[in-house]
């Protein structure tokens, strides 16, 4: 075994000890990467300014949303049950979110907001943390974020529920996938050393009566949801070609949420009205939409959003010419798929994607070259809002395009 391998064995032993990870390896490769990502408080301060700023560029398109509910089928393409989802709620849509963040020659730009269900704060948490004492003078940026969430899921409940909202929470989660299983322990860990009751289950395990909502026949009161929106109503593919096996709505379990939240018997974190912000649309809105927003609100999509269009919107023979200069993304595609980068893509391959893709799911936003280092490696920022206020990073190293095989590492500032 070579050094690097039992140096990162080691590395992955110190992981496992923490009990919230326990995957240090993907497809037998190394999930981590034990140098940390260091950085200033300049940087910082930019990094955190852009995800808030764009952030509140989100409120404001949720709350034009609100006043022209006809968006929903004529620029969103909802399906009705995403439609219920958005109006039981808007326009509240925000609890914790990740802004994925890089640094350019001219300055911070923003690929996606993740508001629904985001992840990554385990590993942002647990190797942070490892990372710092090895680093005297550095600040580990994420060890408030397990406080703040907390926080915010307690003022949630109390603006819902009163003063009398109890401290039993439903964790829904989906329980037959294993990659997040670690933001579901850091969960459950930071709720019940404040003293709450965590029951753990799929929207399958959900129950509605007298009561209110229950997970496994044990009521609860404050709903924690880690159940992509997308998954609770009409499934389809995004492209004309392929159609998907399970495509029917969670008639049953949707619709017992959207009655305890409407008579008032349960609080729900991410909101679902989430499912608007998460549709990636929502970044044409803001550029297609422009005069619409609020002058500051302007600055913010011109400074950090990349101009973005509805893919049906624009000519196919234009984005066949200026293929490396787009990048093709889905509608609610997780980061790394359903996304085609257009310089990493062959002619055959971007000519297929414009092709296949479903009108009405699909976006095209132009690509911005992100700083590198001489790996030719960047760095994703995922930065932390929790109630609109920026307070954690999580960062990913790799070559080319965020996916499945970015190594994640530590972030300290210094």
């Amino acid at each position: 075994m070579s050094d690097a391998a039992r140096a990162y064995d080691a590395f992955a032993a110190r992981i496992v000890e923490t009990g919230l990870i326990t995957d240090p390896w993907i497809d037998g490769a190394p999930r981590f990467r034990e140098a940390p990502v260091f950085v200033t408080e300049a940087e910082q301060r930019a990094l955190y300014r852009a995800a808030e700023e764009v952030a509140a560029v989100y409120n404001e398109l949720c709350l034009l949303v609100a006043d022209e509910p006809s968006l929903l089928d004529g620029f969103f393409c909802m399906t009705p049950c995403q439609k219920a989802m958005w109006l039981s709620s808007q326009p509240v849509w925000h609890g914790i979110a990740r802004a994925d963040v890089f640094l350019t020659a001219e300055g911070p730009a923003i690929a996606e907001l993740n508001c629904d269900t985001p992840t990554g704060e385990a590993e942002a948490v647990v190797l942070s943390a490892l990372a710092a004492p090895a680093h005297p003078g550095a600040r580990d940026p994420n060890g408030e974020l397990g406080a703040r969430f907390c926080a915010m899921v307690e003022e949630v409940a109390r603006a819902i529920l009163g003063e009398g909202a109890t401290r039993r929470l439903g964790f829904v989660y989906p329980t037959e996938f294993t990659e997040d299983l670690s933001v579901i322990r850091l969960y459950q860990r930071w709720l019940e050393e404040r003293g709450y009751t965590v029951v753990l289950g799929s929207p399958y395990n959900l129950g509605h009566d007298e009561r209110g909502l229950s997970l496994f026949d044990i009521p609860f009161s404050i709903l924690l949801r880690h159940y992509k929106t997308d998954w609770w109503g009409e499934r389809s593919s995004v492209w004309t070609d392929e159609e998907i096996p399970d495509a029917e709505p969670l008639v049953g379990p949707l619709g017992a949420v959207l009655t305890a939240f409407a008579n008032g018997r349960a609080a729900i974190v991410n909101p679902l009205g989430s499912v608007l912000p998460q549709n990636k649309r929502s970044m044409a809105f803001m550029w297609e939409h422009l005069h619409r927003f609020s002058p500051r609100a302007q600055a913010a999509i011109e400074r950090y959003v990349p101009v973005t269009s509805r893919l049906e919107t624009l000519h196919a023979e234009m984005l066949l010419a200026q293929r490396e200069e787009w990048v093709l993304k889905s509608d609610y595609g997780a980061e790394g798929e359903e996304v085609i980068l257009g310089r990493h893509a062959t002619h055959e391959v971007w000519r297929a994607s414009l092709a296949k893709a479903r009108e009405g799911r699909w976006i095209a936003q132009r690509y911005f070259a992100a700083l590198e280092n001489e790996r030719r490696e960047a760095v994703n920022y995922g930065v932390y809002l929790v109630a609109g206020e920026a307070c954690g990073i999580y960062a990913r190293v790799q070559a080319g395009m965020t996916d499945a095989t970015a190594l994640s590492a530590p972030a300290l500032i210094r």
